[in-house]
């Protein structure tokens, strides 16, 4: 906050300070993050529906296999963009000065660091593609990791887009591109390019996002390297990109293993389940975390308890949103996938079940990632990582041995639950963020959670047959009593009001 003087007194014009002071802070930085999240989750509520539309479409045009070899590639692209921009886009979201000032060295270091990685995953990519259980990955790896350069090539004006909450212009541009990715992969697959279909459609997707992306930061396109830049953008960067690398091995890892352990057919089984896992993380996950960093960094900018308040804010309504979804896959698995996919996909619902789980750990430290990087613990987040993935490796290997692609993610969600939580809680604690508060706000959702999970089990140990009879009956009443215990009545009782005012007076 500036120091204000005049010959008017001081405290006509000062900000308020203590607890009204966070709050109003949170306040305002909350309205912009809004705006924010309300563009990003009605993208990503447009692009999942789609892409879900396309993978219904995809799952009937190619087998298994097909989908186990993109998996292959797209555990290799996955691990290449967690480190792709050398944490430029984080570092420019939380750059503490004037955009201009950083954007051409910026844009050198990140451009530098994607073609600098994709030359190296370009020779690795046959080696990779054998330890992972099939040769024939190699060129869809090839084509799959070319998407990273052009993200290379926008990092810094995708970061300019997030730092100043125009995620509305950041999805138009993945609205567009993935207008262009959906058709350009079925219409390969028609044509039997297996699983290239994937690749190509997802480069031709990110390359029309990437001209918008430009177009729409308004920033002006310029090369220099300030030494002084550079190393205060990698002092900040560096670390944040291992910790995400680390990141991309505990989200691809499984993919590695269960290929090589399992053979590509039961990893065309696993990808499927995990994609339906990840449907929240994409919706949800990906729009809190396109205004989470620059929230939670403004936030940082002012004092700890403005960052605490708003995390107290966050962590419960999270749980609230994630949680009846993850009940919902975890206990109707065997009718979600039937009913999306048919019978012929119906071993993935074994792995759903327990990677609905891992969802919520998924949410939750992401979340806490974000905030760690606000504050500028770039360095914790390195170690909640690798603790993590130093357990994860072995479990998933072991899991997939002894009980198939059912105990690799058995293997994947007990480690997220007794490992990655702790690390997480621990590692904001000891940054500072006060995180007692936090646990009685999840009582209820937790609350509800169990007897929601109960209600639903119940429900579908006595209706048999027909998966959408089940998923309606079941998973509705589930719902419905998650939502009663969770919401409060005042607020059912407004939106009550709310309905019924909508109602015309003469069909009362």
């Amino acid at each position: 906050m500036e120091d204000r003087q005049g010959a008017e007194p001081v405290a006509a014009h000062a900000e308020p300070e203590g607890p009204d002071a966070a709050t109003s802070q949170v306040g305002e930085i909350g309205r912009q993050a809004g705006r924010g999240l309300r563009w990003s989750v009605l993208g990503n509520l447009v692009m999942r529906v789609g892409s879900f539309a396309m993978s219904l479409v995809l799952a009937r045009l190619l087998v298994p296999e097909d989908f186990g070899v993109y998996a292959i590639a797209m555990a290799a692209s996955q691990f290449v963009i967690h480190i792709n921009d050398a944490g430029i886009i984080a570092a420019t979201v939380q750059w503490r000065g004037k955009l201009e000032d950083m954007a051409p060295t910026a844009t050198v270091v990140a451009i530098a660091s994607s073609t600098a990685l994709y030359a190296v995953f370009w020779v690795i990519a046959p080696y990779f593609a054998q330890a992972s259980g099939s040769e024939d990955a190699t060129w869809v790896i090839r084509v799959l990791s070319a998407t990273n350069v052009v993200y290379g090539l926008t990092a810094v004006r995708s970061a300019a887009l997030l730092r100043r909450f125009e995620q509305d212009k950041l999805t138009k541009a993945n609205l567009v591109g993935f207008l262009v990715n959906a058709p350009v992969s079925i219409l390969l697959a028609a044509d039997g390019a297996g699983a290239f279909s994937f690749a190509w459609g997802q480069l031709c997707g990110a390359a029309v996002t990437g001209v918008l992306v430009v177009a729409y930061a308004g920033v002006r396109i310029k090369l220099g390297m300030n030494r002084a830049v550079a190393r205060k953008l990698l002092v900040f960067g560096l670390p944040l990109c291992l910790s995400l690398g680390i990141e991309g091995v505990l989200l691809n890892a499984d993919y590695v293993i269960v290929g090589d352990v399992l053979g590509i057919t039961l990893l065309g089984f696993y990808l499927l389940a995990f994609n339906i896992s990840s449907w929240v993380p994409g919706l949800i996950g990906t729009a809190v975390r396109y205004v989470a960093l620059p929230s939670f960094s403004r936030l940082a900018e002012e004092n700890e308890e403005s960052l605490s308040l708003g995390v107290r804010r966050a962590v419960p309504l999270l749980v609230s949103i994630v949680l009846p979804v993850a009940i919902v896959l975890g206990t109707l698995a065997p009718a979600v996938v039937v009913f999306l996919y048919g019978e012929r996909w119906a071993p993935a619902a074994e792995v759903l079940s327990f990677l609905a789980i891992l969802m919520v750990v998924r949410m939750l430290t992401a979340l806490a990632f974000d905030i760690l990087a606000a504050m500028g613990a770039t360095k914790a987040t390195v170690w909640l990582n690798l603790g993590w993935a130093v357990v994860l490796v072995p479990a998933l290997m072991v899991g997939a041995r002894v009980d198939g692609i059912q105990g690799a993610a058995i293997g994947h969600a007990a480690v997220a639950v007794l490992v990655a939580l702790p690390l997480a809680t621990l590692a904001l604690h000891r940054a500072g963020v006060a995180l007692a508060p936090i646990a009685s706000a999840l009582v209820r959702p937790l609350l509800g959670g169990v007897v929601a999970a109960v209600v639903m089990t119940a429900l579908a140990q006595l209706i048999h047959g027909v998966a959408l009879v089940q998923l309606c009956v079941a998973g509705g009443t589930g719902l419905l009593t998650f939502i009663l215990i969770v919401v409060p009545q005042a607020a059912l009782k407004q939106l009550g009001g709310r309905v019924s005012d909508l109602i015309p007076a003469r069909s009362r």
